[in-house]
C-alpha cells in the first residue's frame, strides 16, 4: 500500500529514499509500478523486449489526487522485467526510461574505500560517467554529501527540477548515486540538495566533474575522459629521472590566458590546440626543460589566476575541451619538455555553486577562523584531517598524473597549512612552534600526500612553495621531512632582488645579500623561482626592478640571469622575463611581444636561450645542484668591487666551470683570478656580448693559467691564476680546457 505521506514527500521533493517507493516493487505477492513525472496526463508501461503495453498507470488516489504521481499493479507478471514508459502530454507522446527501475552501480569495495578515505582513483567512482548499465546506456552520477537529507541531479533533461531525479543514498558511505538512461556526454548538470533542516541549498557543480561550462556560467558538463593511445612512451619512460637532483631543470612558468592572445580575433585567448603548437615550439626554441602552467582547474574569477578553484578535476573551458588539453601535454612530451601543473591544495573558491557549505555543512572547509590572505580573496581552506577530503585532494593529483600524464605538481603551503595558527584569545594568526607543526593535521596530510604520491605515482615530481623558515620540505619522511622533491628558495629571491634594487655604487654595503644564498643552498633541494608573484598587482616587472639608465637596466638583468643560472638550484622564470618585459604582468592581455622588434629585448631573449643551452649541456652546472661539493667559492668577499666568483663542479669526471659576476658599474681591468689548476680557460658565455645587447667586451681567446705573481714556494703546484677584463654589470662563464 502506498502511503499518502510518502507520495506527498516525493512530490514535494522531501523524500530521502525514493528508490524504496518509485520503480518496480513486489508487495504482497504482486508487482506494482510507481512513477513521478509532473505535468503529464498519461503514462503507459511498455515491455522493453516486445514493445507491447503491459499496463496503463493511474493517477494516485489516496484520499486525494496528487499531481504527477502514477501507479498500477502489474498483471500476469511473476518475475522482474525491463520496461520503458510511454508518456503523453496533450497531443504529444514520447518514450522515457524510468531511472528507478535500475539497481545500484557502485560496488561495495568502492564505497568502503571512500569511507576509509583511501580511494586513490576516486574519479572512477564519483562524478558523472557514461556507462552501459543493465543493458542500457546512460550516465551514472555519484557525489559525496553525507549530511544532506536529499540529493538530486538536475539539468535540462529534467527542467532543473530537483524533485524528478532524487538519488539513492549508498548506506553509511555518504555517497549518493543514480543512473540516468539515455543521458550522454555534453549534458549540463548540477546537484540540488536539502540540508539537515530540509532547507534547499544553492545548486552545486560536481566536485569531481570532468568538464564545466565556460565562466561565468557554472554548471558541470558530462564529459568522457579522452580515450586514445598516447605517443609519449619514450618521455614517460624517463620522466622519473627528474626527481633526481642531478638532472637539469629549467622551468618556463606560463599563464595560458595571457602568454599570447590571438592577433586576428579580437585578442581572444589561445586554445589548447593553438598552445600545443605555439607555446611548445617557443619553449623548445628557448631550450627550457619544463613548462609550468598556472592553475587550469576550473575557476570562476579571472583575477584569481586560477588559485581559487571550484572544479579541481575539470580543465578550464576557457581554452577548449579535454582532448585538446591532453594534446597540449602530448605535444610537450614529443618536444622533450615536461609539463608541471600549479596545483591548488590549500584553498578553494567560496562561490555558492562550489565546495563552500557543500551539503549544508562545512564539509570541505576548515571550521576554524579563515586565514586573512584567504578571506581577502574570498577563499576557504581545506579541512585537513578529514579522510574523505584528503582523499579528494590526493586523488586529484593522481588524476592529473594518470589521466593526463602531467609530469609534476607545484603547490603552495600557506599559513593554515603549516606555519601559523589562529588564536581565539588575540584574534590573530600566530606562529606555531615545532611540535605544533609536526603534529598538526596539515603536516600529517602533507606526509600522507607525499607518501601516497610516492607509491601511486612514483615518477610524479612534487614542488612546494613555502615562505616559512621551517626546513625538511624536501627531506625524506623517514628522516623527519615532508618527502617532496623540491622547494622554492624564496629567501634567495628576496635577498637577490633587494641587492639589485640598490644603486650599483652602494651595492658593496649589501654584498652579503647575494652571497648569503649559498649558505642555505644545500639544506633543501631548491628551485630558484622568478615567478609571477614578483611581477603582478603593482610589483612592476623584473626589468623595472633593475637600477640605472635603460642600458644599465638591461645589463643588470642579463648579469642577474647569468648569476642565477650559475647558482646552485634548479631554475624557474615567469613568461616575459626571458625578453625583459617592461611592464608588469596583466592577465587580461598578452605579453608585449612587439618589444622583440628592438635589439635590446631580442638580445635578452637570445641570452636566455643560450643560458639554457649552456646549462643543459654542462653537467657541472646541475649534477651537484643540491650538494655542497658541487660549489666552491673563489671570491665571495670582494664587496668593494661588487664581484662574485665561484666554481661549479659536477661528478668527478666532469670539467668544472667558473662563474664571474660583476655587479659594479666599473670595469675590472686585467683582474687576476685564482683558479684551481693550470691549463687554459675558455669563455663559454658573456652577458656583455653584442648579440645580447652588450658592448662586446668579450674574451675570444683561451686564457692560460699561470702561477700567481705573489705566490710563495709553498703555493707551487697548488694555485694558478688567470687575468681577464670583466665588464661592468656582466656575468661570464669560463670553462677549463683539458
Amino acid at each position: 500500500m502506498t502511503h499518502l505521506n510518502d507520495v506527498k514527500d516525493i512530490v514535494a521533493g522531501r523524500h530521502s529514499d525514493p528508490f524504496s517507493i518509485l520503480g518496480l516493487h513486489k508487495e504482497n505477492g504482486k508487482f506494482i509500478i510507481r512513477v513521478f513525472i509532473p505535468d503529464v496526463h498519461q503514462i503507459d508501461v511498455i515491455d522493453d523486449k516486445t514493445g507491447y503495453k503491459i499496463v496503463g498507470l493511474k493517477p494516485f488516489v489516496g484520499g486525494e489526487e496528487v499531481e504527477g504521481f502514477f501507479e498500477a499493479i502489474v498483471p500476469r507478471r511473476t518475475t522482474k522485467f525491463a520496461y520503458r514508459l510511454n508518456v503523453r502530454q496533450g497531443d504529444l507522446t514520447w518514450m522515457v526510461d524510468d531511472p528507478y527501475r535500475f539497481g545500484e552501480v557502485l560496488p561495495a569495495a568502492d564505497l568502503d574505500r571512500i569511507i576509509q578515505g583511501t580511494h586513490w582513483q576516486l574519479w572512477h567512482a564519483l562524478g558523472a560517467h557514461t556507462i552501459t548499465h543493465e543493458n542500457v546506456w546512460g550516465t551514472h552520477f555519484a557525489v559525496w554529501a553525507p549530511n544532506a537529507r536529499r540529493v538530486s541531479v538536475v539539468g535540462n533533461f529534467n527542467l532543473w527540477d530537483g524533485r524528478r531525479h532524487v538519488m539513492r543514498s549508498c548506506g553509511n558511505s555518504g555517497v549518493w548515486e543514480i543512473f540516468l538512461p539515455r543521458i550522454s556526454a555534453g549534458e549540463t548538470y548540477k546537484f540540488e540538495m536539502l540540508d539537515a533542516k530540509w532547507q534547499i541549498l544553492p545548486q552545486k557543480s560536481d566536485p569531481l566533474g570532468f568538464g564545466a561550462e565556460h565562466p561565468p556560467a557554472n554548471s558541470s558538463i558530462v564529459r568522457d575522459l579522452p580515450q586514445k593511445d598516447w605517443s609519449d612512451q619514450p618521455w614517460m619512460a624517463k620522466r622519473g629521472l627528474l626527481q633526481q637532483a642531478d638532472q637539469p631543470i629549467s622551468i618556463y612558468e606560463v599563464n595560458l590566458s595571457s602568454w599570447r592572445r590571438a592577433v586576428d580575433d579580437f585578442g581572444r585567448r589561445l586554445t589548447y590546440t593553438e598552445l600545443a603548437t605555439q607555446l611548445v615550439a617557443y619553449a623548445q626554441d628557448m631550450e627550457f626543460t619544463h613548462i609550468e602552467i598556472m592553475p587550469i582547474s576550473e575557476f570562476p574569477f579571472n583575477n584569481s589566476y586560477g588559485y581559487s578553484p571550484v572544479g579541481l578535476y575539470a580543465p578550464t573551458a576557457r581554452h577548449g575541451q579535454l582532448d585538446e588539453f591532453r594534446a597540449l601535454i602530448e605535444a610537450c612530451h614529443q618536444a622533450d619538455i615536461g609539463l608541471i601543473l600549479d596545483w591548488v591544495v590549500n584553498d578553494f573558491s567560496d562561490d555558492a555553486h562550489g565546495l563552500n557549505q557543500f551539503d549544508g555543512t562545512q564539509l570541505y572547509q576548515d571550521s576554524a577562523q579563515i586565514e586573512p590572505s584567504l578571506a581577502a580573496k574570498n577563499s576557504q581552506s581545506f579541512k585537513y584531517g578529514q579522510p574523505q577530503v584528503e582523499n579528494f585532494l590526493i586523488a586529484n593529483a593522481l588524476y592529473w598524473a594518470k589521466e593526463y600524464h602531467i609530469d609534476g605538481v607545484r603547490f603552495k603551503i600557506s599559513a593554515p597549512l603549516d606555519h601559523s595558527s589562529h588564536s581565539n584569545l588575540t584574534g590573530k594568526w600566530l606562529p606555531k612552534n615545532r611540535a605544533e607543526i609536526d603534529h598538526s593535521p596539515a603536516a600529517k596530510f602533507l606526509r600522507k600526500l607525499s607518501t601516497t604520491l610516492g607509491s601511486e605515482a612514483q615518477d610524479l615530481v612534487t614542488m612546494v612553495e613555502h615562505s616559512a623558515p621551517s626546513k625538511g620540505i624536501s627531506q625524506a619522511t623517514q628522516n623527519g621531512g615532508l618527502g617532496f622533491n623540491y622547494r622554492w628558495n624564496l629567501s634567495w629571491v628576496e635577498g637577490s632582488l633587494q641587492y639589485l634594487s640598490e644603486e650599483p655604487m652602494h651595492r658593496k654595503f649589501h654584498h652579503h645579500k647575494m652571497s648569503l644564498g649559498v649558505q642555505n643552498a644545500f639544506s633543501e633541494q631548491f628551485i630558484l623561482p622568478l615567478s609571477h608573484d614578483l611581477v603582478d598587482k603593482g610589483n612592476g616587472s623584473l626589468f623595472s626592478k633593475m637600477r640605472g639608465s635603460i642600458d644599465e637596466k638591461f645589463a643588470n638583468l642579463r648579469a642577474f640571469y647569468g648569476f642565477m643560472w650559475g647558482h646552485p638550484g634548479k631554475k624557474l622564470i615567469f613568461m616575459g622575463g626571458e625578453f625583459a618585459q617592461r611592464s608588469e604582468w596583466d592577465h587580461n592581455q598578452g605579453l608585449d611581444w612587439n618589444l622583440l622588434e628592438t635589439d635590446e629585448h631580442e638580445g635578452v631573449q637570445a641570452y636566455m636561450r643560450d643560458l639554457n643551452k649552456l646549462y643543459k649541456s654542462t653537467p657541472s652546472l646541475y649534477q651537484l645542484d643540491c650538494a655542497p661539493e658541487g660549489f666552491e667559492w673563489i671570491e665571495k668577499d670582494s664587496a668593494e668591487e661588487s664581484l662574485f666568483i665561484w666554481l661549479r663542479h659536477g661528478f668527478k669526471t666532469e670539467i668544472p666551470i667558473m662563474i664571474i659576476a660583476n655587479f659594479s658599474p666599473d670595469e675590472c681591468v686585467d683582474r687576476e683570478i685564482l683558479v684551481p689548476t693550470s691549463g687554459k680557460w675558455l669563455e663559454k658565455l658573456n652577458s656583455d656580448a653584442t648579440i645580447y645587447g652588450g658592448k662586446g667586451r668579450v674574451n675570444r681567446q683561451p686564457i692560460e693559467a699561470v702561477r700567481p705573481q705573489n705566490a710563495g714556494d709553498d703555493d707551487l703546484g697548488q694555485d694558478y691564476s688567470i687575468k681577464l677584463s670583466i665588464p661592468p654589470l656582466t656575468t661570464i662563464f669560463m670553462q677549463w680546457q683539458r
